[in-house]
């Protein structure tokens, strides 16, 4: 427990006021928890710039740890990836990719519907919304006049106006399904006003659901029990030459979808896989704040220890305990190896680094030298 002036402050950061000045004191704390908050915000920074910058983003490595910072601090300490979605879009250049706040589905709005929908009641779907056909092989409807041709259409029209009138009976304005969604369909949803998406991707749908707070339906014949999805505006929006469906104001506010811009699909492929290694990363970090320093610190920490305890060993077990920490400043070898650089030379120096008192040092592949690793964290 810390006390200053009045202001007591527990391991658990309670404040209790016990004077005439805490104004000034809770302004003062504040401030105090601003700086933190900045500081741990710059340390993701860094985390994201070193994740990336073995891969095809670090050129703009700054831009896109930026994008999964933001990204992860919406999720405020959950771990979920669930809730930001990646989309690919090719052309212009990587530094053009940007995070939107909200979801976007890869998909248009079809002739006749609403461009726009305010506090929209989502139901998402995966059912078959195209005439009813016979399941079995081989199966065949013979007639013998063309008007009984006419009735099996008029029949099959009419179980679907009765489809369509289960689903306008839950109260929605917005029909998203996984399935396709026929002309006939789509024309009675056009006469109600509804905005119907069909054949979106099952990730798609799926997400969609969680950050709008839904459920998949399949049957419609118990409203009550199916969960809409809710959320305060659906748009379109272009992004290049595209046209994207824009979801703003989910349930699920920390959901948010990042844009990938870049010259074709394969960049764009390992720009996604780059930035997901970033946000896994910054989520894990998120949730646990403990870091560890690289460029062969660790191991150089550790095998420093191994070798006091070896020479206080008798006894052949000492040799056994020496070859451990052989095992172990192996790994700053490699680390200097794959570099290209004196692994002999680095090493060594390390190692003499590593005898100084609390001591940081780690091998800077960049510059081929021996490094504080808080600095170039």
């Amino acid at each position: 427990m810390l006390c200053c002036r009045g202001l007591w402050i527990t391991k658990r950061m309670q404040v209790k006021i016990v004077g005439y000045d805490h104004i000034y004191f809770i302004c003062l704390l504040h401030a105090v928890f601003l700086n933190i908050a900045e500081k741990f915000k710059s340390d993701l920074m860094k985390i994201a710039m070193t994740t990336l910058s073995s891969k095809i983003l670090s050129q703009d490595k700054e831009h896109f740890a930026q994008l999964a910072v933001d990204a992860v601090m919406r999720l405020k300490g959950s771990t979920n990836l669930e809730a930001i979605q990646i989309i690919k879009k090719p052309g212009g250049s990587l530094k053009d990719s940007f995070l939107d706040e909200g979801f976007i589905l890869d998909k248009k709005i079809g002739l006749g519907q609403p461009k726009r929908i305010e506090n929209a009641k989502i139901l998402v779907a995966n059912t078959a919304m195209d005439t009813d056909k016979v399941k079995i092989y081989g199966a065949r409807v013979r007639v013998d006049s063309m008007s009984k041709v006419a009735e099996i259409e008029g029949a099959e029209k009419e179980k679907m106006r009765e489809k369509v009138k289960k689903i306008l009976g839950h109260g929605i304005n917005c029909f998203v399904n996984r399935q396709l969604i026929y002309n006939f369909p789509e024309e009675l949803f056009a006469d109600a006003g509804i905005l119907a998406i069909e054949h979106a991707d099952f990730d798609g749908i799926e997400r969609l659901a969680l950050v709008t707070g839904g459920e998949i339906a399949s049957t419609f014949d118990n409203p009550e029990s199916v969960k809409l999805g809710h959320c305060k505006l659906i748009e379109e929006i272009m992004i290049g030459e595209d046209k994207l469906i824009h979801f703003s104001g989910v349930e699920m506010g920390q959901a948010c979808t990042i844009v990938l811009r870049g010259a074709s699909h394969h960049v764009l492929d390992e720009a996604e896989r780059s930035l997901h290694d970033a946000l896994c990363v910054l989520s894990q970090t998120v949730n646990d704040t403990r870091v560890l320093l690289g460029g062969g610190w660790p191991e150089m920490v550790m095998a420093k220890e191994v070798d006091e305890l070896a020479r206080k060993t008798p006894g052949k077990k000492s040799h056994a305990i020496e070859a451990f920490s052989r095992a172990l400043v192996a790994i700053p070898t490699i680390i200097a190896d794959n570099a290209g650089l004196d692994s002999a030379d680095l090493v060594a120096k390390l190692r003499a680094e590593h005898h100084k008192q609390g001591c940081n040092a780690g091998i800077d592949v960049i510059s081929g030298s021996v490094s504080a690793e808080i600095e170039l964290f």
